[in-house]
């Protein structure tokens, strides 16, 4: 992973912060990312979560039973740390540390892949994370942005 793209995955987390996101802006967000994967044919898994509450779910056809362990393992990691878990991936992997090395995020529980991507509302902080899983990180990573990217801007011209 190069410099740069660690450069661009942390900007995404200054550039991603809504004025408000509350459950029509998960819906309208959860179906965006449906809408963009089934055009494409990916065969995904999306979630949507706060902590103790699913908000959205979908399993696209194609998806498979483990996308499941991908999905919850990429959001609890991007709740705990609320960081998105592809620039944490590549911030670990520059330094050459795994985490579950130690006993800290263990990998029965963290998944440590990109696809999860913390929702901050401005003045409030994450509020929820957005998942994919079924493609490649960086791939499920850039679907989740994308639509968030998009998702914002229509909600900053309203």
């Amino acid at each position: 992973m190069t410099t740069t793209r660690i450069e661009t995955l942390r900007a995404e987390e200054g550039e991603l912060v809504f004025p408000a996101f509350g459950l029509t802006e998960v819906w309208r967000l959860g179906a965006r990312i449906v809408e963009r994967a089934m055009q494409a044919g990916f065969k995904i898994t999306v979630d949507i979560r706060k902590p103790g509450a699913i908000l959205f779910r979908a399993a696209l056809p194609g998806s498979t039973p483990d996308q499941q362990f991908w999905v919850d393992g990429k959001s609890a990691t991007a709740l705990r740390l609320e960081r998105s878990t592809a620039v944490l991936e590549a911030e670990f992997g520059e330094m050459g540390f795994d985490p579950a090395s130690i006993g800290w995020l263990p990998r029965e529980q963290y998944v440590l892949g990109g696809g999860s991507v913390p929702i901050r509302v401005s003045g409030v902080g994450v509020v929820a994370v957005a998942t994919v899983s079924g493609l490649a990180s960086d791939e499920d990573h850039d679907l989740v942005t994308e639509c968030l990217r998009e998702l914002l801007a229509e909600e900053t011209t309203r």
